[in-house]
C-alpha cells in the first residue's frame, strides 16, 4: 500500500513527518550527526539492505537534509553531509534521546546519553519555552492556525 503524502497539510508536525517519519532516516541523521558520510559506514552502522539505504540517503538529498560532495580523501566516492536544515533535526534527535532515556529504560539500565564535547556533562533536558522566554508545561500550548512566524 502506498503511504499517502503529507506534504499539503496544513499541519507542520504531519509536514515533517511526511519527510522524516520513518525510523532509518531519523536514523541516518543521527549517524551523519556523529560523523558518518559514506553509504558503507551508514550500511555497516545500521544494518540496513542497500536498496533501502539507497532510498533513503536519496531522499533526504532531495530534501535538502543532506548533500552529496566528492570524497575529502580524493577517492572515487561520494559523501554525504549534512546541511544547514539537516544539522537543525540535532534538536528533534536530542528531545527523542532525552524522552527515551526517561521513559524506555530501567533506571539500572545503560543507555547513551548526550553529552557536551568539551565538559562531556550531560545535556541539560529540553524545555517547552514561551516567546518571553518563561519554562511553560504541556497544558499551557494550543495549536493555532497562522502563517509561519517571520525569523
Amino acid at each position: 500500500m502506498k503511504r499517502k503524502s503529507l506534504e499539503g497539510s496544513t499541519c507542520s508536525v504531519a509536514r515533517t513527518l511526511d519527510i522524516i517519519g520513518d525510523w532509518w532516516t531519523l536514523l541516518i541523521v543521527r549517524d551523519a550527526l556523529n560523523g558518518l558520510t559514506r553509504f558503507g559506514e551508514f550500511q555497516k552502522s545500521l544494518g540496513i539492505a542497500k536498496n533501502m539505504l539507497t532510498q533513503r540517503l536519496k531522499q533526504l538529498v532531495e530534501q535538502g537534509i543532506l548533500a552529496v560532495r566528492p570524497a575529502t580523501d580524493g577517492s572515487a566516492w561520494n559523501e554525504y553531509v549534512l546541511t544547514e536544515k539537516g544539522r537543525a533535526l540535532q534538536m528533534v534527535l536530542v528531545a527523542l534521546s532525552q524522552w527515551g532515556g526517561e521513559y524506555l529504560f530501567d533506571s539500572k539500565e545503560k543507555c547513551n546519553i548526550l553529552v557536551d564535547n568539551k565538559h562531556h556533562q550531560p545535556l541539560r533536558k529540553l524545555t517547552l519555552q514561551a516567546q518571553d522566554g518563561r519554562t511553560i508545561t504541556p497544558d499551557e500550548v494550543v495549536l493555532e492556525r497562522s502563517t509561519v512566524p517571520a525569523e
